[in-house]
């Protein structure tokens, strides 16, 4: 079963809904215009429930199937939130909103999750009941657990939870899953290193943090090269180096480092963080000076359910065809909050190609509307295939 034919025919429609949301980002929880249109849309195409303020500024609406035998319950979440940064595709639909840009395609998810809402809600061919999960704050704002901790879960009794995201490079028409970890937990560290400043021309009468500072961005290294088992995956990149002064002749007191920590399971997580702080510490010792860190845990690792995973593939083979999916695919290093969601709840989430595209987070990105059939197809066809009709 390809495209489904409905969801063909409203291609164009659900087109110009997706180019309407890129002309008018908004970002992490302040989405007041993406939400009202979010919930009007829900509540045209006749949702027997829609529900605004979930997780501050989130959605849910409801649809009931034509019957509801057995209590099932699925959740379908698509991300509305924007990024903080300015758009150059020059592009009619481009953003309106300075210094705001849909350049992770969440206006695509949002648009393909209205679609398949749309046909859900016209043809309830299923036994059970659908929750369509709309929310805020993706992008560094970990919507998806204001939502669970909202009573997402148990307020509307949902029992497993699926989520898509687009995916340059991936040809349009064709998914990627894989069970087990997918994508990492992200955690980010920042360090001051403390000595005493002068004059860049008298080092021997101050205590230079910045060779402490090169020595541990090197050290730091190690923990992937020397303290986690190579089969495993950890990433430590430190991404900021900063002085107080940009004077070439000081030496200042303090530089201060920050960067992200990536792992792909707890227990090297946790090693990771152990040993960063013990490196950190113990080289700026070794310098003559002192660190201080902040070592904060972000989203946790996003894992897919095997039977859930499993599912989404047959499903997105008889969207796309045979040989349009690619399971099993190695984990990524980037970084998901649909990760609490998979915690809440058995589920997976599922990449749906974008095509020759420029990558997520580039001022030139722009979501393929060509996807927009099959990741609207591939939704409706798991709910019906997930609860078929009694």
């Amino acid at each position: 079963m390809p495209v489904k034919n409905r969801l063909a025919d409203l291609h164009a429609e659900i087109t110009e809904w997706r180019r309407d949301l890129h002309e008018n980002p908004e970002i992490l929880y302040d989405l007041p215009r993406t939400s009202a249109l979010v919930a009007e849309k829900l509540r045209a195409f006749g949702c027997d429930e829609v529900v605004p303020g979930i997780g501050r500024s989130g959605v849910v609406g409801v649809i009931r199937g034509k019957t509801d035998s057995r209590g099932a319950c699925v959740g379908l979440r698509a991300d509305m939130d924007a990024l903080p940064m300015s758009e150059k595709t020059g592009l009619p639909h481009a953003s309106k909103v300075a210094d705001k840009m849909h350049a992770c395609g969440h206006d695509g998810h949002t648009a393909m999750l209205l679609g398949a809402a749309k046909y859900l809600a016209e043809t309830r061919n299923f036994d059970g009941t659908v929750v369509l999960i709309f929310q805020p704050a993706e992008e560094g704002g970990a919507g998806a657990a204001a939502m669970i901790e909202d009573g997402l879960m148990e307020r509307w009794g949902i029992r497993e939870v699926y989520g898509m995201h687009n995916e340059p490079g991936l040809p349009v028409g064709e998914f990627g899953v894989a069970p087990g970890p997918i994508m990492a937990a992200a955690d980010e560290l920042r360090v001051v290193i403390r000595g005493r400043g002068g004059h860049a021309a008298q080092p021997h009468n101050v205590i230079d943090p910045v060779p402490a500072a090169c020595a541990t961005v090197m050290a730091l290294q190690t923990v992937a090269s020397r303290n986690v088992d190579p089969i495993h995956s950890v990433v430590v990149s430190i991404c900021v180096m900063q002085t107080e002064s940009a004077a070439t002749n000081v030496i200042d007191d303090t530089v201060t480092l920050a960067g992200t920590v990536r792992t792909l399971d707890e227990k090297v997580r946790d090693l990771a963080e152990v040993r960063i702080i013990e490196i950190v510490q113990a080289t700026a010792t070794a310098y003559g000076c002192t660190a201080e860190i902040t070592y904060e845990r972000g989203y946790p690792v996003t894992v897919n359910h095997e039977d859930n995973a499993r599912l989404a593939a047959d499903v997105a083979e008889a969207v796309a065809g045979q040989g349009k999916v690619r399971y099993g695919r190695p984990p990524r290093m980037g970084a998901e909050d649909f990760s609490y969601m998979l915690q809440a709840r058995p589920g997976a989430f599922v990449n749906i190609g974008n095509g020759d595209t420029k990558k997520v987070h580039h001022p030139e990105y722009d979501f393929n509307d060509a996807a927009i059939p099959y990741g609207c197809s591939f939704f409706a066809e798991l709910i019906e295939r997930r609860m078929p009709a009694a």
